[in-house]
């Protein structure tokens, strides 16, 4: 999975809380219809209108104008539903009709809502139980008239539904919509605000050196949720410590042990009468001696400080060429020192710079060739060997500092000598170079920052 691909965590949020804010908004209302009805509140809202329009389509006027009831099949079916139904219709100018079994406090009740357009009449909670009764003045073909009727009938599911569906848009809806957008504006301030501290936390993970054990993250910053995940990454870090640890002393102890048997071998076949093979099996077996120091080297300096002095560098580059010259005119090779100044004064590891400039004389003795001048070049902030040998590949001069990178498939490992050179130079302040040698080969060059011997 790349990083495209991760869920932001604010929308995961805001996309669950809307959708959770939803279904509670829809449950609360749900549950509100519920309890109304099984109270009769809901029922006590509604019947009473259906009574009413039922009646209102059966009236009508006689010949002297009076109010009239016909028997309309609706009529005969609201009787049959309800067999208590009363209801009483007049009007202003005192025609009057009532049927059923009218409570007497109702029964003169409708002159006195003359003014009142509609009106429910019943009792407060927790009063006893007393007749309710809807009135409503309405308009019909007969002319205006005031119903009173009692409560009671069943709601049709029409009505029901409609009733549902008005509440939800006048209600659920404009509720949910102004939630959602509250939560989709205050949900990404919040988990922002709330996970700045991981800012920090991902700042210290990206300080983190390879080179450097011992680095943990903290817990300062971050939430207490997040807390097991970082525990958890420091864990993952003490143990690669524990293992690079580890590793290192396996190298350590695997080089220091390897020193003596390279030691015998080279003895005794140094004590053999000389033949054929004997030159080649020294340079071998000087192989595995220097491999066996570049181990030890490469683990002292990630292990220690390195000491610093004031060392010459045109000193140490004639040293070094002066020990290693025999191995080089042995392989084949003329081997020259050149300087362009007396003196070049550097602060730095002399033992560590002379190992750097020993791996690259090993280096163009081992694959120069075996033929032409190995030459070793000391200028004011620089030191170089050039060789002329088969030289390398633009596309290969960087990967060549990679520990036992080959050139190719039938070529021998680099070790790590080129390796530990950059890692020497890079100590010092400095900078490698490889380069095509004047007469072919390469030429690799050491550049330091110098500074002036006090």
């Amino acid at each position: 999975m790349t990083h495209a691909d991760c869920k932001s965590l604010r929308w995961h949020l805001v996309s669950r809380l809307v959708v959770l804010q939803a279904l509670m908004l829809t449950a609360l209302v749900l549950i509100v219809i519920v309890v109304l009805w099984a109270t009769g509140c809901l029922v006590s809202l509604e019947p009473e209108d259906e009574t009413i329009s039922v009646i209102e389509n059966a009236l009508t006027r006689d010949a002297a104008g009076a109010i009239a009831i016909r028997e309309t099949p609706a009529l005969v079916q609201q009787r049959s539903m309800m067999p208590e139904l009363w209801f009483v219709v007049r009007d202003k100018d005192g025609h009057r009709v009532s049927q059923g079994k009218v409570p007497p406090e109702f029964a003169r009740i409708g002159d006195a809502l003359d003014q009142v357009g509609q009106a429910r009449l019943g009792w407060n909670l927790g009063d006893p139980p007393l007749p309710t009764a809807r009135m409503r003045w309405i308009d019909t073909t007969g002319g205006r008239v005031q119903i009173l009727t009692g409560s009671g009938g069943i709601v049709p599911w029409q009505r029901l539904v409609l009733a549902i569906t008005t509440i939800f848009l006048s209600v659920v809806l404009p509720t949910g919509a102004i939630m959602a957008l509250t939560t989709l504006i205050a949900t990404p301030m919040v988990v922002r605000r709330s996970l700045l501290g991981l800012s920090f936390t991902a700042a210290e993970a990206e300080r983190i050196d390879t080179d450097k054990r011992g680095a943990r993250l903290s817990f300062d910053q971050v939430p207490k949720e997040i807390v097991p995940l970082v525990m958890a990454i420091n864990d993952a870090l003490r143990r690669l410590d524990d293992g690079y640890d580890r590793r290192q002393r396996f190298l350590v102890d695997a080089a220091h042990e390897l020193r003596t048997p390279i030691a015998i071998l080279q003895t005794r076949i140094e004590s053999t009468e000389p033949g054929p093979h004997t030159t080649r099996l020294l340079e071998d077996v000087r192989r595995l001696s220097t491999l066996a120091e570049q181990l030890l080297d490469s683990e002292r300096l990630k292990q220690t400080a390195m000491p610093r002095s004031d060392i010459d560098l045109v000193d140490v580059a004639q040293h070094v060429t002066s020990d290693l010259a025999p191995l080089a005119i042995a392989a084949g090779y003329e081997i020259a020192f050149e300087s362009s100044v007396k003196q070049a004064p550097l602060s730095g590891d002399q033992g560590a710079l002379e190992r750097a400039l020993a791996n690259l004389i090993h280096n163009a003795i081992e694959y120069g060739g075996r033929r032409g001048k190995i030459v070793v070049s000391v200028t004011a902030s620089s030191v170089s060997v050039t060789d002329e040998g088969p030289g390398i590949p633009p596309n290969d001069r960087e990967r060549v500092f990679e520990p036992f990178y080959r050139l190719n498939s039938g070529s021998r490992g680099a070790g790590l000598g080129l390796n530990l050179v950059r890692e020497i130079v890079r100590l010092h302040d400095g900078m490698i170079d490889i380069q095509d040698g004047p007469n072919g080969g390469t030429r690799v060059t050491m550049a330091f920052g110098l500074r002036s011997r006090r």
